[in-house]
């Protein structure tokens, strides 16, 4: 599965995007898991911000093989 990232995330992994191998059945929890596992992922927080084909998903969302998935990093604004 390919997960996208955005700015600190795609800076912290050193890549606009990653691809992930997971069961079938897996959630956008145990993608967290399994991306918080990889080298330099130790600065995403425990449960980022994630979007399953543009909308925002909660822990517990089955993934399906073809789903668009990006953690979207914290904002600042001014």
């Amino acid at each position: 599965m390919r997960v996208l990232l955005f700015a600190s995330y795609a800076d912290a992994l050193g890549a606009p995007a990653i691809d992930l191998d997971l069961p079938p059945g897996a959630t956008v929890r145990d993608l967290v898991h399994a991306v918080r596992a990889l080298p330099g992922a130790g600065r995403l927080p425990p449960e980022p911000l994630v979007a399953v084909n543009l909308a925002y998903a909660r822990g517990d969302r089955v993934l399906a093989v073809r789903d668009e998935v990006a953690l979207i990093p914290p904002v600042a604004g001014g």
